[in-house]
């Protein structure tokens, strides 16, 4: 299994994502997550300073949670954890100053002297590529981030991020955040594999379930009313989606396994170092932590892409 520069912890195939906590996972809950992602043999740990803004428009829950689990627990030598900047409110954009304050701030809520891997979450356009990559250059500098990873870039300017990363002789970004899932595909397949695959990055995608769609458990209109997620679940349903869920239930009752053991299978044999997955219980981790030990056979992963094409 890969590592992170800086780090001897290996990456399990599966990366958790924490946007649940302090939104659909309260404090006892998300502790009890953490608690079964590491027994199942769990490593790494994804979140960010914006996280749950959507809540309360102010954000930190996640890194709060996740920050008090470590210390309760002594284990922050055996965890991974990845942050992002530039989405939070009050800490918007990619300025220096900005970054280098929030990163701060992520620290003390993280309650750690550093994180293992510092996404850009999203592109600031109004700052330069050239100063962005100097400011997270300074930040592994100072020991307080190991690595940097990019999310939501264009294929362009990620091209310019590494390219300049290397012409400067500063840190390159290790890592690659993009969406994509069995009903998520073109951008990554046509635009952001290749850059990662030419820069040597690791790839770590997100939403892997589509916002609980590829569980299987949103069928019809009925089963989205009063869902937190419903909405984002709502728009791969009127899509077509049901295709897709119908070729997982399929291939997972072939495996004796859950639909979404299947949909995270399916990005692992596409190449990505670790889905990002999140959960509301810690129920469901058992079918996400069972999709690095499933196989697909060549078919499988045809008849899926199949069910998928035009996503």
């Amino acid at each position: 299994m890969p590592t992170l520069p800086g780090s001897s912890v290996e990456i399990f195939p599966v990366n958790l994502g924490g946007n649940a906590f302090g939104w659909t996972a309260d404090e006892e809950t998300s502790f009890a997550i953490l608690d079964r992602f590491v027994e199942l043999g769990g490593t790494f740990v994804d979140t960010a300073d914006s996280y749950a803004a959507w809540v309360d428009e102010v954000g930190g829950q996640s890194e709060t949670i996740i920050g008090r689990w470590l210390a309760a627990r002594g284990n922050r030598d055996d965890v991974l954890v990845a942050t992002k900047v530039a989405r939070k409110p009050g800490r918007v954009g990619l300025a220096h100053d900005n970054v280098v304050a929030a990163l701060e701030e992520s620290l003390e809520r993280l309650q750690t002297d550093h994180v293992d891997l510092y996404y850009a979450h999203y592109d600031d356009e109004d700052v330069p590529v050239a100063d962005q990559v100097a400011t997270f250059d300074e930040l592994v500098r100072s020991g307080r981030v190991r690595s940097v990873g990019l999310s939501n870039f264009t294929p362009e300017r990620l091209r310019e991020w590494f390219e300049t990363a290397r012409e400067q002789g500063a840190a390159v970004p290790v890592a690659l955040q993009p969406r994509y899932t069995l009903v998520s595909r073109t951008d990554f397949e046509t635009s952001v594999a290749p850059i990662a695959g030419e820069f040597g990055a690791m790839v770590f995608s997100y939403p892997a379930l589509a916002s609980g769609f590829l569980t299987g458990k949103y069928r019809t209109e009925a089963d989205l009313e009063g869902m937190p997620r419903g909405g984002a679940a709502r728009r791969y349903l009127e899509a077509g989606g049901l295709r897709v869920v119908d070729e997982l239930v399929r291939i997972g009752e072939a495996h004796g396994v859950e639909p979404a053991t299947v949909a995270l299978a399916w990005v692992l044999a596409k190449g990505v170092t670790a889905p990002i997955a999140s959960v509301s219980r810690p129920a469901q981790l058992d079918a996400l932590m069972a999709a690095p030990g499933l196989t697909l056979t060549v078919d499988e992963v045809a008849a899926l892409d199949a069910a998928s094409d035009g996503f």
